[in-house]
């Protein structure tokens, strides 16, 4: 559910100065898609009629769609660009109709073009697919013409047999078809997940790996989730399977695909890495201090075998393009094309005909703004358009009214101005009595998917929440739990935000009104958490005392690194999540009064 890493591994800046090696530079990477020259497949030195040894073959990635056919809405919807001057322009991108336009247009005068993903393409996706299990978003991946995706952690969100569903066809188990006389055809593209197992018989779960061929190029794709994504996950998605290391598992499928002859390997892993700078057009193999990129990902390259030619990576929504050393200490790309649609990486592989392998140091890749400015590709109007239709009378209902953006997944701040709305409409939805007795509640960041925008998103008119709009914040519909936790536990949960699993990429909880506290970033570890200023109401927390906590079941149950949360006993389970938001903004917006962003108060950062 979260969009953050989980695993504890050591985080360390790489820099890479490679010679020879055609990394790309934020002059490149600024450059329209075909602005430089990719050999259009006829192979180098050629001449004379011989038949040339080598030929270009292109490949288009992106990663993290979640399931956002419309343009995504508000901060979330915009990729930074850092101009010649230095400064940084957000430029609002992404959206299917413009993604098809996008790679249609790179793909021109290019023989060779294969298309892949890095995972959770479907998964916390907005209203449009979310309503109707993402087959919107399967069938508009089959008109873009996905040749390949890894499964990331948010494929497993409905469990296995659902999963399976998407790839396969057919019509959901309780909800059925959703258009008459139409039959849900499934994924076109193969879905890769080469270190997921069954646990009862030890088999993969879906395809390990894929060949795509053209005219005797042959490149095999091996796709991989992270290994922690039973963290990060409700228990009934990844019931009876079994995640492996993600590293042992590339190097195992590589080792069997050059058994096979099949010379030239891209991995597709969906798990990531944090670059020095936000700007798609960064160059992250810049020499400076503090450049480059820090995060799991590093680790796993560093280990992945020299059989392995490219990295797609995915998970943290970031954008990147950057060499990592393989074992043998050469150069190799790992690129990573931020989120939503956003952005596409554009990677040449130059193939040699005689060797069947990439020429890694011929390697050149470029990250590409999805821009809102070009034309839109009519077949995804239409599609869009047609699930609109079947979406509208649940979809535009008005929940409530905004006087501003309250911003949530946009906002970097630890403490989300949204982040305290959802924390706050858990909180008094739970606090009578027969309710739960709720006295205080925590969101975890990661499942607050996208920003309330006070800009209309159709014809509902400035201000207004539609159930749309609300869905799209809180996609997972998770049920609450309020259980008993004692203070000392409270405390561990809070320092588990800096420490153990998240001590690497911070997960801040957002909390309800009455919980306030210092963080204090100049400290490591739990130390960051100021525990003498941790109160409740304005008294301090009581360690031996127990206090009754509303959460939802994702983290009620352990998830994102949070195991003290997960220790909670005298369970009740209330309503949704989704439920308990709405029923605060009906109850806390007029068209006369609407809700305001509340102030950022409860959390006190020290930097």
């Amino acid at each position: 559910m979260s969009a953050t890493p989980q695993k504890n591994r050591a985080s360390r800046r790489v820099l890479v100065a490679a010679a020879g090696l055609a990394t790309v530079g934020a002059l490149v990477a600024a450059m329209p898609a075909g602005a430089h020259d990719r050999g259009n497949g006829h192979g180098h030195g050629h001449g004379h009629g011989h038949k040339p040894r080598t030929v270009d073959v292109q490949l288009l990635s992106f990663n993290d769609l979640h399931g956002n056919l419309e343009p995504p809405a508000g901060s979330a919807g915009n990729v930074s660009e850092t101009q010649p001057d230095g400064t940084v322009k957000a430029i609002p991108a992404g959206g299917v109709e413009y993604l098809a336009t996008s790679l249609r247009t790179a793909r021109k005068g290019n023989p060779y073009s294969v298309t892949a993903a890095g995972g959770d393409m479907v998964g916390a996706s907005p209203l449009l697919s979310g309503l109707f299990h993402d087959e919107p978003t399967i069938e508009a991946l089959n008109k873009l013409k996905l040749d390949v995706s890894a499964v990331g952690n948010h494929e497993f969100d409905e469990g296995a047999t659902e999963l399976a569903r998407l790839q396969n066809g057919g019509c959901h188990p309780v909800e059925g078809c959703y258009e008459k006389g139409k039959k849900f055809k499934g994924a076109d593209f193969p879905y890769l997940a080469a270190n997921v197992t069954k646990e009862k018989t030890g088999k993969p779960l879906l395809k390990p790996y894929t060949v795509w061929k053209k005219n005797g190029v042959k490149i095999g794709f091996i796709g991989v989730t992270l290994e922690g994504t039973p963290d990060i996950v409700t228990a009934n998605g990844v019931k009876g399977l079994k995640f492996h290391d993600e590293v042992k598992t590339i190097n195992k499928y590589a080792k069997e695909l050059d058994r096979k002859g099949v010379k030239s390997i891209v991995a597709l892993i969906h798990e990531g890495g944090a670059p020095a700078s936000t700007s798609y057009n960064y160059d992250c193999d810049s020499p400076g201090a503090g450049d480059g990129i820090s995060g799991p990902i590093v680790d796993i390259a560093k280990g992945i075998t020299p059989k392995v030619d490219a990295l797609v990576t995915g998970h943290t929504h970031q954008a990147y393009v950057c060499t990592v050393p393989d074992p043998a200490g050469k150069p190799r790309m790992v690129t990573s094309a931020s989120s939503f649609g956003k952005l596409y990486t554009d990677t040449t592989l130059t193939y040699d005909l005689r060797t069947k392998d990439i020429v890694r140091t011929s390697v050149k890749s470029a990250n590409h703004v999805v821009t809102r400015d070009q034309p839109k590709a009519a077949d995804m109007t239409s599609l869009i358009d047609r699930w609109n239709k079947l979406a509208a009378p649940i979809a535009n209902r008005p929940q409530g009214w905004i006087s501003a953006d309250i911003n949530g997944r946009g906002s970097t701040a630890p403490e989300k101005p949204l982040g305290n709305v959802i924390a706050d409409a858990q909180l008094e939805g739970l606090a009578p009595a027969d309710k739960g007795g709720a006295e205080v509640a925590f969101m975890n960041p990661g499942g607050i998917r996208a920003d309330l925008v006070y800009k209309a998103s159709g014809s509902e008119g400035d201000g207004v929440v539609t159930y749309g709009e609300a869905f799209t914040v809180q996609p997972f519909t998770n049920m609450m739990n309020v259980v008993d936790l004692t203070g000392a536990q409270l405390v561990a949960a809070l320092q588990q935000q800096v420490s153990g699993p998240n001590e690497a990429a911070p997960k801040i909880l957002q909390v309800s009104k009455g919980l306030t506290y210092t963080l204090d970033l100049t400290k490591t570890g739990a130390a960051r958490v100021v525990t003498d200023s941790i109160k409740l109401n304005g008294a301090a927390i009581d360690p031996a005392r127990t206090y009754r906590v509303a959460m939802n079941e994702f983290l009620a149950g352990g998830g994102d690194g949070f195991p003290a949360l997960g220790q909670g006993t005298n369970k009740l389970v209330g309503a949704s999540d989704l439920d308990l938001f709405n029923a605060y903004l009906a109850a806390h917006s007029t068209a006369a009064a609407p809700l305001a962003p509340p102030a950022t108060d409860r959390i006190t950062v020290v930097q």
